[in-house]
């Protein structure tokens, strides 16, 4: 007689063609089934995306204009009337000056490098750098007043994860929203990640990975390939899906047996209903990235037809194919470039967010709008999101340096007010100084939507902080 060890080990060399990326993550729902807990409250969301702009962008060319700027461009900010930020009590690291040649230190007031107006009905005020999305501005909730710790680019792992890098690797906030409600699709992924992920420097692949809630709880990487939609999901070179087939029902009929022998085997059952979903998955996935099955109409809307938004616009309309078929979280990245990001404008900040906003304008404000036409805004949660701003003053001529102390994110459906900016920065940008919030808050708010409380989700063994859970935004909810 076999052991139930020997029996799992030979399913698990089967040769069905599935890697390790689709089964690491979509393992057996009965091992967490502690994990699907129902929510606390009536859910005003049912899934949420999540764009997240890689190296930190700027807000003070994108979503929180300061006039200021150009009054005193030119001069240090100790010859402003504004000096005194300079002397903060959240005043906790370097990055507020940039050495010149000569070593002395030189904080220069860089003024702004794009034109705002005021739109729709609320008359927010968005850069022009964002003429598409502007046309969105009452359906954004514009964050001003958000901050975090890392003065640094593991700012980016800090954002996702809440924790700073030196705490070690923590849950995402994607892995504790499908570890808190489970999935709404048995045959797709419940967390899917599109886009290329940080790059090592900046916490890799732990932007999306559950840590130690477990691998069922990672996000699944997708390519906007109906061909090779799910890497190394597909059928071994050389077999044919009518010989994959025959080899699932021959599990099954195994796993019948499997079941008399050994009927307190777990794991077994676990394992093969993983290749299961896998499986169906094989289907499903593709189906869900097909896109050309969209009118011309919707597929122009998200600016397939041109060279600079044609990625990011697939992804975006993949985004709301997912969600319109029950994927939970789906986390985009925008800006990889194989080292902080290409929005870490520390010098060409003019070129280069004019033509990163470009890519990205379009694409998301059809995103919104499409959801918005179709019904699914209500209960689909965007949020849009960066690891920090930049500083006030200017860097290389031409930039801005990293800023920690006051940045912008904003959402979008999902139960959150539109047409409102909630919170402040100061004249200058420099430090959130109204309903200020850090970084979990956020976490905090977004799970609240999805009907969870974060400061009760956690695992035995694992305390988590207060600043970790965060405290929910109550003033922006609808």
């Amino acid at each position: 007689m076999h052991s139930p060890r020997q029996r799992r080990a030979f399913l698990q060399d089967l040769g069905l063609g599935l890697g390790s990326v689709a089964l690491t993550a979509l393992l057996d729902r009965e091992a967490r089934a502690d994990a699907s807990r129902p929510p606390l409250r009536t859910p005003r969301a049912k899934s949420v995306i999540c764009l997240f702009m890689i190296g930190g962008t700027s807000h003070l060319e994108s979503f929180d204009p300061k006039p200021e700027l150009n009054a005193w461009a030119g001069k240090t900010i100790a010859e402003t009337p504004y000096k005194a930020v300079l002397e903060s009590p959240f005043l906790k690291n370097e990055r507020i000056v940039v050495p010149d040649a000569n070593g002395l230190v030189r904080t220069e007031v860089y003024p702004l490098q794009i034109g705002f107006q005021k739109h729709g009905e609320s008359g927010l005020e968005i850069s022009d750098w964002f003429p598409h999305l502007a046309e969105r501005a009452d359906d954004l909730c514009l964050i001003r007043s958000m901050w975090t710790e890392d003065s640094n680019h593991g700012a980016q792992l800090q954002f996702l994860q809440g924790r700073h890098r030196l705490d070690g690797f923590h849950p995402t906030l994607g892995a504790w929203t499908t570890y808190g409600l489970g999935t709404l699709n048995e045959n797709l992924p419940q967390f899917v990640v599109m886009g290329t992920p940080l790059a090592d420097c900046c916490g890799g692949k732990e932007g999306h990975r559950a840590s130690y809630l477990g691998p069922q709880f990672d996000g699944v990487p997708l390519n906007v390939d109906p061909a090779n939609p799910l890497p190394f999901a597909q059928p071994a070179q050389g077999v044919y899906r009518e010989e994959q087939t025959g080899e699932f029902d021959l599990l099954r009929r195994l796993n019948g047996f499997a079941a008399e022998q050994f009927p307190d085997d777990d794991a077994l059952r676990a394992r093969v209903k993983a290749y299961e979903l896998a499986y169906r998955m094989q289907s499903a996935v593709p189906e869900a990235v097909q896109l050309d099955s969209e009118t011309q109409a919707t597929q122009e809307l998200y600016g397939l037809h041109q060279d600079e938004t044609r990625e990011f616009g697939r992804q975006m309309l993949a985004a709301r194919r997912l969600v319109e078929r029950g994927v939970r979280f789906v986390q985009v990245y925008h800006g990889s470039n194989g080292g902080a990001g290409s929005w870490d404008a520390h010098g060409g900040l003019k070129g280069g967010h004019a033509s990163l906003c470009k890519q990205t304008d379009q694409p998301i404000a059809a995103l919104l709008r499409d959801l918005k036409a179709r019904g699914l805004l209500d209960e689909t949660l965007v949020l849009w999101a960066t690891e920090f701003g930049r500083t006030p003053g200017s860097q290389n001529g031409d930039g801005r340096d990293h800023h920690p102390y006051g940045f912008t994110v904003w959402m979008a459906g999902g139960g959150i007010r539109g047409g409102i900016a909630h919170g402040a920065t100061d004249e200058l940008g420099f430090h959130a100084v109204e309903q200020r919030h850090f970084v979990t808050d956020i976490h905090a708010t977004v799970l609240h939507q999805l009907g969870l409380d974060n400061s009760r989700l956690g695992v035995p063994g694992r305390v988590r902080l207060e600043k970790e859970t965060g405290h929910v935004i109550h003033d922006i909810l609808a």
